[in-house]
């Protein structure tokens, strides 16, 4: 798994769909672009802490500029609406030495069948492979769906409540 740029496994929704779970590749900037106009806005808000519809082009560039050593990005693609398409991704920054920030994002049409904790899966075998010994994020404290996806991990996890977040630390060692 040296070079993850190929990352690519077949997996299965709760909902009975079939995902291909893979690298993010720099053609998906349509894809990704679409799976942001499938996402409502509250899942966005979530996502961004802020009400976001559209991204800057620096911003669309950082999204899909991931070198997978300290960006990694991974989505989740099924069959939609009669395509196949982005309907869910992750990823993980790496914020320092050991560390690193996870994301993830699922399209409403696709949340509550799974897809975080598959693709939780996946950032978190990639992040043990690389050497990561802990991963972090910050989690709007009414995101239940999202603490629940930390909390049902398996791994340790520390929580720290600050103003309007919850700040997750999940430990990969033992």
């Amino acid at each position: 798994m040296d070079d993850l740029s190929h990352y690519s496994v077949i997996e299965h929704a709760r909902g009975g769909s079939t995902l291909e779970i893979r690298a993010l590749r720099p053609e998906d900037r349509a894809g990704l672009l679409a799976a942001v106009d499938q996402t409502s806005a509250q899942s966005l808000y979530r996502r961004f802490f802020g009400a976001r519809r559209r991204f800057t082009d620096k911003e669309i560039r950082f999204f899909l500029d991931v070198d997978f050593a300290s960006h990694v990005a991974l989505v989740a693609t099924a069959e939609h609406e009669g395509e196949h398409a982005i309907v869910g991704g992750a990823r993980y920054i790496v914020t320092r030495p050991g560390q690193a920030e996870v994301a993830f994002t699922v399209i409403d049409a696709f949340q509550g069948q799974g897809i975080s904790g598959i693709l939780m899966r996946h950032l978190i075998r990639i992040a043990r492979l690389r050497g990561l010994t802990e991963l972090a994020a910050d989690v709007l404290s009414d995101n239940l769906r999202m603490l629940k996806l930390f909390e049902q991990c398996g791994l340790p996890l520390s929580k720290k409540r600050e103003a309007d977040a919850i700040h997750v630390l999940l430990r990969l060692t033992s």
